[in-house]
C-alpha cells in the first residue's frame, strides 16, 4: 500500500512539473522580471494614520486625499506602483502600496512624494516582500475592468 501511495505521489509530481514547464513563457517571465520560481522582490508600504491628521478640517483632509489620489496615479503611470488600496474600517492601518522597486530607499523616496505623507495625515512602514512577478501585469489589466475613476 505504501509503495502504491509513493508511486502515485511521484507520478503526480512529474505531471505537475510537466504542466508547469508546458505553461512557462520565457518572454513573459523576462518582461515581468520573474526569477525561476515566477517570483520577484517588491516593497510593500503599509499606510498608517499620521500623527497630524487631527490638525486638519474635513475639507482640508478631502483636498489632501484628492492630491494623494493624483500621486497614486502618477506612481502607477511611472510603473513603480503595482497595487494600492485602502483597508476597510477606521483603524490606524489605512491602506497599502506595493512598489515594483529594487530598494527600500527608492520606495521611501516614492512615499515621500505623497502629499498625505508630507502633511502628516499618513505615515508609512516599508517592508521588502517576495511575491508573484505577474503582479506587475495588474496595471495593464486594471483599466479593462474599471468603469469609473476615483
Amino acid at each position: 500500500m505504501i509503495n502504491l501511495f509513493t508511486l502515485s505521489l511521484l507520478l503526480l509530481g512529474f505531471v505537475s512539473v510537466g504542466y508547469a514547464q508546458n505553461e512557462y513563457d520565457e518572454a513573459l517571465a523576462q518582461k515581468v522580471g520573474a526569477d525561476e520560481y515566477g517570483m520577484k522582490k517588491y516593497v510593500i508600504a503599509f499606510l498608517l494614520r499620521g500623527d497630524r491628521v487631527n490638525e486638519y478640517t474635513p475639507e482640508q483632509r478631502q483636498e489632501i486625499q484628492a492630491s494623494h489620489m493624483v500621486n497614486i496615479n502618477k506612481m502607477a503611470e511611472m510603473g513603480k506602483l503595482v497595487v494600492a488600496g485602502p483597508f476597510f474600517g477606521n483603524e490606524d492601518l489605512r491602506g497599502l502600496y506595493v512598489f515594483d522597486v529594487e530598494t527600500l530607499e527608492e520606495a521611501q523616496a516614492l512615499t515621500e512624494s505623497d502629499p498625505a505623507i508630507q502633511k502628516g495625515v499618513l505615515k508609512m512602514d516599508l517592508k521588502e516582500w517576495y511575491g508573484s512577478a505577474a503582479l506587475v501585469l495588474l496595471n495593464e489589466l486594471y483599466p479593462k475592468v474599471t468603469k469609473k475613476s476615483f
